[in-house]
């Protein structure tokens, strides 16, 4: 039994084998009995492709496809997108030799020397009669300021407001039928869609007159920051892993529709290059500052409350019945400011304005030295009156001269 299964299988193989031999004879076989011009028509030739043929076709289809909506963006907007060239004055500070002993202070006094520097950023078109912004470091103690755009042009421009705590400034050019940029609205920013920024790296745009495109996507909205060191205010600022660099402030982050959601201004660096976490003022910010300073020409922060106040101490508290010390205290409200109109009276205690919470009178200096508060701003206050938490509304407004 055993060999005649080993029979069978054998026979099997071989017709196996027999068939697939005779299939390949007769393919070779064909193919030898072809001319060699026979030969040479099946082979493909690139070159032989006519326009209008199947194959030219499917490559216009595939061509096509290579745009997106970010090409589209890209090419939409660029247009509207300028480079920067600032000519600015500079101060320095010599370092005293003997460090800062306070013996040798006076025979060495520090001196301060101004000194013409050349700087660079980026801009963006927002109207077609040439207003242009961008970040006011990028213009600060300008002496000479050069817009170049995507078509070769060149303008000098003139400031027409900057608020430097905000870090927004509003340039003009002269110039009619300008290409501009559409502003969006930074409330409807979601985390996660495309974002690309468009500005000015390294002065590379000098090179041939078109700005830089990097990709990303909104990593995070609402950040703020404290007061920097140089005095300046970012609040509700956008975060991009889009690639940011020195030259790219005051350029525009763009979404996928093209409309403009925010303005480049900082990266957290270790050595000056992107670390893929940059961030932008939001473009509803700039709204408001730039119609302040499109009026104006500076924004008002010049503002008061009319409002004394101290903090609480322990005996404070037990004498008006508090669980804590947390909060201050109202001392004196001035006849016809802010505070009196808004429905104050000596001893409200103030445990919170606009819902962050008050605990002596250092956090309420923190507050208002943090939150870019300009004259017209409405501050929502919670307070607590002979033992009921209530809530008032104080409009700041300017302060008398």
């Amino acid at each position: 039994m055993k060999v005649w299964r080993e029979l069978l299988l054998g026979f099997l193989l071989g017709a196996v084998v027999f068939l697939g031999y005779r299939e390949y004879r007769r393919s070779t076989a064909w193919v030898t009995q072809q001319t060699p011009a026979q030969q040479e028509q099946t082979q493909f030739d690139p070159a032989s492709l006519e326009p209008g043929s199947d194959a030219t076709g499917l490559t216009d289809e595939i061509n096509q496809h290579r745009g997106n909506a970010i090409t589209r963006t890209i090419q939409e907007v660029s247009p509207a997108v300028v480079g920067i060239n600032v000519t600015q004055v500079r101060e320095y500070r010599t370092r005293n030799p003997l460090w800062d002993d306070p013996f040798f202070r006076e025979l060495f006094p520090q001196r301060i020397y101004r000194k013409n520097v050349e700087n660079l950023g980026s801009g963006f078109l927002i109207s077609p009669n040439g207003l242009v912004i961008t970040n006011e470091h990028v213009v600060h103690n300008a002496t000479e300021i050069l817009i170049t755009m995507t078509s070769g042009e060149e303008f000098e421009a003139l400031i027409i407001g900057a608020d430097y705590y905000s870090d927004i400034a509003l340039l003009k050019i002269n110039g009619e039928n300008l290409p501009y940029a559409r502003m969006g609205d930074s409330d409807d920013v979601i985390i996660g869609e495309w974002s690309i920024a468009l500005g000015n790296p390294f002065g590379l745009f000098s090179y041939n007159d078109q700005p830089t495109a990097t990709v990303g996507v909104v990593s995070a909205t609402n950040r703020d920051f404290n007061r920097t060191s140089e005095g300046r205010i970012y609040k509700d600022m956008i975060q991009t892993d889009a690639a940011i660099n020195r030259g790219n402030s005051g350029g525009a982050l763009v979404n996928s529709l093209g409309d403009v959601i925010g303005m480049s201004t900082l990266i957290f660096s270790e050595g000056g290059g992107s670390l893929g976490i940059g961030f932008a003022i939001p473009i509803n910010r700039i709204k408001e500052i730039v119609q302040e300073l499109q009026a104006t020409g500076a924004v008002n922060r010049n503002y008061w409350t009319g409002l004394s106040i101290q903090n609480l101490d322990r005996l404070i508290a037990l004498s008006m019945k508090l669980p804590t010390t947390d909060g201050v205290i109202v001392t004196d409200i001035e006849p016809l400011s802010p505070g009196e109109k808004g429905g104050f009276q000596v001893a409200d205690v103030i445990l919170a304005i606009n819902n962050q919470p008050v605990k002596n009178y250092n956090s309420v200096r923190s507050y208002l030295e943090n939150e870019d508060l300009r004259v017209g701003d409405e501050l929502i206050f919670t307070i607590n009156r002979d033992g009921d938490n209530k809530q008032l509304k104080l409009i700041l407004e300017e302060m008398p001269k």
